[in-house]
């Protein structure tokens, strides 16, 4: 059965890898030129179509890891050093680069008829370390119940997502450049020290220690 701690760690490290906040001027950079409606169109059908795809890696991505013969001690590994390099990127203001860059491709390619699910719900929402991580959190609840309660937490920080980027226009007003920057590395030292702890029980696992 979850314990209330590990729950509060899967709410932590999914909305640490999530960061709401450092999707909002990506989002007014992706919807440039559209009216609130659309825009609230967008938010709501990328927050529901990243919501689809993670509540998907939490109920299946232990099995398919089992199917190719991938134990979860390895993957806590891999995972926590994915999510370790993205706490570096957000650390030195690299995650945010890359997510402008991939917003300013999707434009330039498909314009704005599909953005709200190629690149908001993927990759700038469910990307791979939120993948990473959900697998990971998924791979520590095995019971039905357990699970479920981890997909209400993904479905309550898709919440907040979306709201988020409702509110993405007033959130970039307030934060400003500096609050940003304050924030992002703020979130990705919570983040490494996350990722660290998700090698080390990895380390335990695999080798049995």
């Amino acid at each position: 059965m979850a314990t209330p701690d590990m729950l509060v760690n899967a709410l932590t490290t999914m909305l640490v890898t999530l960061d709401p906040p450092g999707l909002a001027p990506v989002f007014l950079g992706l919807t440039v030129g559209m009216t609130a409606v659309q825009r609230r169109q967008v938010a709501f059908r990328g927050s529901l179509i990243a919501f689809g795809i993670l509540a998907v890696f939490a109920l299946f991505g232990s099995s398919v890891l089992g199917m190719l013969g991938i134990s979860i001690g390895a993957f806590r590994i891999a995972g926590g050093l994915l999510l370790f390099w993205i706490s570096f990127e957000m650390v030195f203001e690299k995650r945010q680069e890359r997510k402008e860059k991939t917003s300013q491709a999707a434009i330039t390619i498909d314009h704005i008829h599909n953005i709200a699910v190629f690149p908001l719900a993927l990759p700038l929402i469910a990307g791979p370390g939120a993948i990473s991580a959900t697998v990971l959190l998924s791979g520590t609840l095995p019971g039905v119940l357990d699970r479920a309660l981890f997909i209400g937490v993904i479905a309550l920080i898709m919440l907040l997502v979306y709201a988020t980027l409702l509110v993405a226009e007033r959130l970039d007003r307030f934060l400003g450049v500096t609050g940003r920057a304050i924030l992002t590395r703020l979130l990705g030292v919570i983040l490494a020290a996350l990722s660290v702890q998700f090698v080390v029980d990895g380390v335990r696992s695999a080798f049995n220690l």
